[in-house]
């Protein structure tokens, strides 16, 4: 600070500036760290922090408000540590981080949760303020919120007094619990904290249990035939197309749990599509290789195993993008070889990408490939953590409590197991997908052309039933709506109650519901659309399974395991599902 010189406004402007300087310097990121941040939010913070000491009237505004609100609120604490209910600066509202009554009734912990609220504030500020485009801003407020979820005060072993409590409670001996957790988390799980205990659920056993086998292997995918439970089975067989990132099991996920397991026990002749996890030696496959290699394939098995003339087709998240795909792919060709498709949690049109946004633009791609063309692909952990951070209130900073202030081992919780079960992507494929569906949104513009044909969605004359969550923030629902009123034929939307993975992991309980309309065209606004949609207290896995029995043919005596040309090879889940 320089002496005063008797111009205050020429003092705020040197106090922004020495703020500003000091934002640039926490916040800037060194150009030859950008490959350990290839979706630029690094750089995103930095342009924000540039805009702010652009505008130094408004930083000192808020920094003086942030001041003066932060006094306030120490002022609040020492009138409750005299035993005056006195309310802080700011009205907190519920945050599930904070239940413990300690912070309403300790006046430190009551001033530290208030300091924390207050330099959330002023950080928004800033950036509600500052003058950016709209893709640093997505970038940079989903940094901060990274970086304010980091510092939250529960996360921290002196501001937490749950763990405090817990430590004096069990001599010391919990910290000693999560120290070890800590110490086994940076070098066996790449110092994120553990969210399943390995070993606890298996494919095969615990998970993907569904009786079935593998008739059918080529270089990209397995195709599992589940065995009948049921004396008859429709004549019209399904086939599941689950995406590539993760394992295809969140569809068979546990008995009781598992789509596929409902679909069986309700008489459909079920097919699953497992891939395989891709290493160097698949780096170049394409989306047209996906195809061709994929679905297209799986169906030629399936009509040769069944003998049926059309089969079903399920797709789910990017398995259903790739589904609809194939669909326009046939329709291009003239050829009816599909009754019917639902779609669960899919894009169609990305103009509306949820928060995976964030990750997504032409400059973070073209970081992308450069960092995956050392490798031919992009490694397992690099996803997972980009889906952890999309949660990381639940999906990282809870089990950092749990595991290492509270030094608690995670409960078994099969979905995680599941989470954590990632793959690898080939670089060709994501670059390719990316680019095409996110960026440039060239499938629902019919401009996508795969294995020689352009695919156009308003030729997919198929009745088709798609399924939305309305807490999904990889296709938030408004943007599965809006991919539904491409396709051709009539449609049925399903909104639940649910996110995006248990908006399919969705068996019937007393917490379930959905919203269904009673149209058989969409309007264009989905809100339009949710004021006349009809709330039912059920499952969607309960709507659909009339649906798809409509659509399904009559009965017939189950058909044949694998057949002679398509043998069974080993029983479900198969191989490519065991794969690291």
């Amino acid at each position: 600070m320089t002496p005063s010189t008797g111009d205050p406004l020429g003092e705020i402007r040197h106090d922004a500036a020495d703020i500003a300087s000091s934002i640039r310097s926490l916040l800037s990121i060194d150009a030859a760290t950008a490959e350990l941040d290839p979706a630029g939010l690094g750089l995103a913070l930095s342009r924000l922090a540039m805009a702010v000491a652009g505008n130094p009237v408004a930083l000192s505004r808020s920094a003086m408000e942030y001041g003066m609100r932060s006094a306030q609120a120490a002022v609040t604490a020492a009138l409750r540590s005299m035993g005056l209910n006195q309310e802080g600066p700011l009205e907190l509202g519920e945050d599930p981080r904070f239940s413990d009554r300690a912070w309403t009734t300790n006046p430190l912990f009551y001033l530290v949760r208030q300091q924390h609220a207050l330099l959330e504030r002023f950080l928004r500020e800033l950036l509600a303020e500052a003058d950016v485009d709209e893709i640093t801003r997505r970038k940079a407020d989903f940094a901060l919120r990274q970086v304010l979820d980091a510092a939250a005060p529960t996360n921290w072993l002196l501001t937490n007094p749950v763990a405090l409590k817990k430590a004096f409670d069990t001599g010391g001996l919990s910290l000693v619990r999560g120290a070890n957790n800590l110490f086994r988390d940076m070098a066996t799980n790449k110092g994120m904290p553990r969210q399943v205990t390995p070993g606890q659920f298996r494919p095969g056993h615990e998970l993907a249990a569904t009786p079935g086998s593998v008739v059918f292997r080529n270089q990209l995918i397995e195709l599992i035939q589940y065995e009948p439970q049921t004396e008859t089975v429709h004549t019209v067989p399904l086939l599941f197309s689950p995406p590539w990132i993760n394992k295809y099991y969140i569809m068979d996920l546990a008995p009781g749990k598992s789509l596929v397991e409902w679909a069986v026990q309700h008489g459909h002749t079920c097919f699953m599509i497992s891939y395989q996890n891709p290493d160097e030696t698949l780096a170049k496959l394409t989306m047209s290789d996906y195809l061709r290699k994929g679905p297209l394939v799986a169906l030629e098995v399936v009509e040769e195993i069944t003998g049926a003339p059309q089969t079903n087709l399920a797709g789910l998240c990017l398995g259903g993008t790739m589904a609809a795909a194939m669909l326009a792919w046939l329709a291009a060709r003239g050829e009816n070889r599909i009754c019917s498709l639902t779609l669960m949690n899919t894009l169609l049109d990305f103009t509306l990408p949820g928060q995976l946004g964030v990750f997504i633009d032409e400059a973070a791609i073209q970081r992308l490939d450069r960092i995956m063309k050392r490798k031919g692909y992009l490694p397992a952990d690099s996803m997972a953590t980009t889906f952890n951070l999309l949660r990381a209130r639940d999906l990282v900073w809870n089990y950092v409590v749990n595991g290492w202030l509270l030094g608690e081992e995670p409960a078994p919780f099969d979905m995680l197991s599941w989470n954590s079960d990632s793959t690898r992507m080939p670089a060709a494929m994501q670059t390719e997908y990316l680019r095409s569906l996110y960026v440039q949104n060239r499938l629902a513009k019919g401009e996508l052309e795969l294995a020689g044909q352009r695919l156009d969605l308003t030729r997919i004359s198929q009745d088709s039933y798609f399924v939305s969550a309305e807490r999904d923030h990889i296709a938030p629902w408004k943007a599965v709506y809006k991919s539904a009123r491409l396709p051709g034929g009539t449609v049925r939307f399903m909104l639940s109650n649910s996110g995006h993975i248990a908006g399919v992991v969705n068996p019937p309980n007393p917490k379930s519901k959905h919203w269904v309309g009673s149209a058989e065209t969409l309007p264009e606004d989905p809100e339009a659309w949710r004021q006349q949609a009809t709330e039912v207290a059920k499952s969607w896995w309960e709507d659909w399974t009339p649906w798809i029995a409509g659509h399904a043919g009559g009965r017939r005596q189950p058909p044949p395991m694998g057949s002679t040309r398509h043998p069974p090879l080993e029983a479900a889940p198969g191989s490519y599902v065991r794969e690291k």
